[in-house]
């Protein structure tokens, strides 16, 4: 979606229905900070509000989220064209938070070794018993542990799994159980739900791209 087309769109709605920022704000219960944004472009109505909006401003919210008013004519086209504008949002989205979990996992790691082995210095220099060190060397494990954790829970609810045995597609119903199944990246071993066959079961950001 263009958020600076949308921003326009919605400024003009706006001026149509005689409505100032201030005026549009206090009838949403907002503030007039966030019209400004949303029409600037820096920022999107939230979910909550959209039908609200659309009503004050006399659109729907096709309408709304493409930029410009809709005609019978090419509404079908619009709403597909919207529909598939979603769909690569969402999938973009996905793609970002499994590298989210990669930078997660790796800063995470460096971050932990280097507490570890300067801790292991401080002990080797001050004795075993020395808190700092024995405070830095805790202190980058429990770093890899919560780094670990924030990774998984990530990759385990982005997307897909698919069986490679069936081609079921799923999301995984036990984070436990997906999170210490055997894997290699984002592939796991695990037992699929449908054909009940234990196998390597790739990720995939959509159902679409299954298929492929």
């Amino acid at each position: 979606m263009d958020q600076i087309k949308i921003g326009k769109f919605i400024a003009s709605c706006r001026k149509e229905q005689g409505m100032t920022q201030a005026v549009l704000a206090e009838k949403l219960g907002i503030s007039d900070r966030a019209i400004s944004k949303w029409e600037t472009g820096k920022s999107m109505p939230d979910s909550g509000i959209m039908l609200e909006l659309c009503e004050l401003l006399k659109i729907n919210v096709n309408e709304l989220l493409s930029g410009e008013h809709i005609t019978m004519e090419n509404y079908n086209a619009k709403s597909e064209e919207l529909i598939l504008s979603l769909k690569s949002e969402n999938e973009n989205y996905a793609k970002r938070l499994l590298h989210t979990e990669v930078y997660i996992v790796v800063i995470g790691v460096v971050a932990s070794l280097v507490m570890i082995i300067a801790g292991m210095i401080i002990a080797m220099k001050n004795g075993e018993g020395d808190s700092l060190a024995i405070a830095l060397i805790v202190g980058g494990c429990v770093i890899v542990v919560v780094a670990a954790l924030i990774g998984l829970g990530i990759e385990v609810k982005t997307g897909y799994y698919k069986c490679s045995e069936c081609g079921h597609i799923y999301k995984p119903s036990s984070f436990l159980k997906t999170s210490f199944a055997m894997h290699m990246n984002t592939t796991r071993y695990m037992k699929c739900p449908e054909c009940g066959k234990w196998s390597w079961q790739k990720k995939v950001l959509s159902k679409e791209d299954a298929e492929v």
